[in-house]
């Protein structure tokens, strides 16, 4: 081959060869060849629990590509596979960076179908303590009815973590970054190194982060968890759930979605994929205007302490400036004062509203306290490391300025400790 025609080879290669994409280019457009029917823009919503066959003939060819491993690009039954869910799975991949996906019909129902295809009885699990309590309550109570065993270890401790491995018991090490409500961080490198050291596979939680802030997948980790009626839907009006990872093993999910039944419809697909759009520009904003929030919130007198990994005082800051390209939209912190106050300075604040979740427009607070422990005792609810004065608050796409000066507002009206004190004590004198 003459050297001009290895230089058109080459320039062909070139043209042909995908451009590695920006996490936003690839929320607006992969996934694309899914959404090629009838020239529409947006997937259409294919809303149909069942799908016809031409003839016998396109029947068994469909089945002979299904047993045998062939291409087909269509199901037989909705409960296997619909296009609107299809293409929102492969926009969901490549925004983890991972091979496949499957979606479900919430976070828990993801979680929860994972374990269940992947585990067997007398089998073992490690977990971080501050993971997901509904998800640590699966693995302590559901599961230990099938012989498999959970152990929970501290957050950040490595040591324990390895030593918790049982050889030819532990199957999987879960975690949470960052996690709910006190935003700790996992070392992803750790949590890899760990784990193939011993051969167990991994499983991360990664909600509070989403793809644009982090991509545990790219780090090593074996499955990727998020709660899509967060930040991937990001409207607060749908429900759902994906796991990211390998090819083969998503393959395995989605056979077992279809007998476990946890699919999500197509219109909640619609839904996700249509919020998936401006997840960038949306956690961009979230990213900005919590880590203002966090710092002004660091530096007023009525308030005891903030938990957020952008602030240099978090215990894992150096591992989320190394790992994550923004901090998120969560920032928690404790109130100077008790239950009693720390509810009225809730319900002084006009921009949030009261609810328990996070990641869409809308800006929302709670109290722990209230909200995921209600039926605990002030004591019971210490011991598992959640005082009655501290809040998560979720930021939106509001103007930052303006939430400042709402959480300013409302701190006003606590009473000022240092002031009781000095007239406490010239009182007594």
């Amino acid at each position: 081959m003459s050297s001009t025609q290895e230089n058109i080879e080459q320039a062909i290669q070139r043209a042909t060869r995908p451009t590695p994409q920006g996490p936003s280019t690839r929320a607006v457009h992969a996934g694309v060849e899914r959404r090629k029917a009838y020239s529409a823009l947006n997937t259409p919503i294919v809303q149909s629990a069942t799908f016809t066959f031409k003839d016998t003939a396109d029947l068994c060819d469909f089945m002979d590509a299904k047993l045998y491993g062939g291409h087909t690009d269509r199901e037989e039954y909705g409960r296997y596979g619909n296009p609107s869910v299809w293409a929102v799975e492969e926009r969901l991949a490549a925004l983890d960076g991972a091979e496949d996906a499957a979606l479900y019909s919430s976070g828990m129902g993801a979680v929860t179908s994972l374990l269940l295809t992947v585990l067997k009885a007398g089998q073992h699990i490690v977990m971080t303590d501050d993971c997901y309590r509904r998800t640590r309550q699966f693995c302590r109570v559901f599961l230990a009815k099938f012989d498999i065993e959970t152990s929970v270890v501290p957050m950040g401790d490595y040591e324990a973590m390895e030593a918790a491995i049982i050889p030819e018991r532990t199957r999987f090490i879960i975690s949470e970054t960052p996690t709910n409500p006190y935003l700790r961080v996992a070392d992803l490198q750790k949590i890899v190194d760990i784990a193939k050291r011993h051969r167990v596979l991994t499983l991360i939680d990664s909600t509070f982060a989403s793809p644009i802030n982090l991509r545990p997948y790219e780090w090593g980790i074996d499955f990727v968890l998020h709660s899509a009626t967060k930040y991937l839907g990001g409207h607060n009006d749908v429900l759902a759930g994906v796991i990211c990872g390998e090819a083969g093993r998503i393959k395995a999910l989605k056979d077992s979605r279809g007998m476990l039944g946890g699919v999500v419809d197509p219109q909640a697909a619609f839904l996700i994929e249509r919020g998936i759009k401006t997840l960038g520009i949306r956690v961009q904003q979230q990213n900005a205007t919590a880590l203002k929030v966090a710092r002004f919130l660091e530096s007023h007198p009525k308030i005891d302490r903030v938990y957020y990994p952008g602030l240099p005082s978090h215990p894992d800051h150096e591992i989320a400036v190394r790992q994550m390209s923004g901090f998120g939209g969560v920032v928690s912190f404790e109130v100077a004062g008790d239950l009693q106050t720390t509810s009225e300075f809730i319900d002084r604040c006009r921009i949030p509203y009261i609810a328990p979740s996070l990641g869409g427009v809308e800006s929302l607070i709670e109290q722990p306290a209230l909200v995921s422990f209600y039926e605990l005792s002030t004591a019971e609810r210490m011991a598992v490391g959640i005082r009655d004065n501290l809040v998560r608050f979720a930021v939106g796409i509001e103007d930052a300025d303006d939430i400042i000066r709402d959480l300013d507002s409302a701190l006003a009206g606590i009473p000022d400790r240092k002031l009781e004190r000095e007239w406490e004590h010239r009182f007594r004198d």
